[in-house]
């Protein structure tokens, strides 16, 4: 999968049309909840295979953490390792920025392969868009 970081208008339009399928299609997010403020300020990335758009995701930084968001990949491309290469591309420009941790909130039944990644859950469960979720931390240095 070649991962970029968002640059112009079009990678632009490519993550949030991932990002609309799965979350607002596939998962029943409302669409408001979705496309937020933050993604003013955040740095975006897209996945493409064949290119074509298969994976986005979004990176802030809060509080001292790289924050992971809005991580996906389109339905049919999934089992080939495209969520785990966006998250260890997002952790490269995470440490690239001077910081050594890197933060998410996983939908709890993606907890198991966040673990795998070394994420460790340090949150009870709660809700966000209707979905149950945990909060992540992983030290990177």
């Amino acid at each position: 999968m070649d991962i970029r970081l968002v640059s112009n208008k079009q990678e632009k339009d490519d993550a949030f049309h991932v990002r609309r399928v799965v979350f607002v299609e596939e998962q029943n997010v409302p669409e408001e909840l979705e496309i937020d403020e933050d993604d003013q300020k955040a740095i975006h990335l897209v996945g493409y295979e064949e290119n074509k758009p298969v994976a986005a995701a979004r990176l802030r930084f809060v509080d001292g953490y790289g924050k992971l968001e809005r991580i996906c990949v389109m339905k049919d491309y999934r089992g080939n390792s495209f969520g785990k290469q966006m998250i260890l591309f997002m952790e490269e420009i995470i440490k690239e920025h001077d910081r050594d941790q890197a933060k998410l909130n996983a939908q709890t039944h993606a907890e198991d392969f966040y673990q795998s990644l070394h994420y460790v859950t340090v949150s009870d469960e709660f809700m966000d868009a209707g979905i149950p979720h945990v909060t992540m931390i992983k030290k990177l240095k």
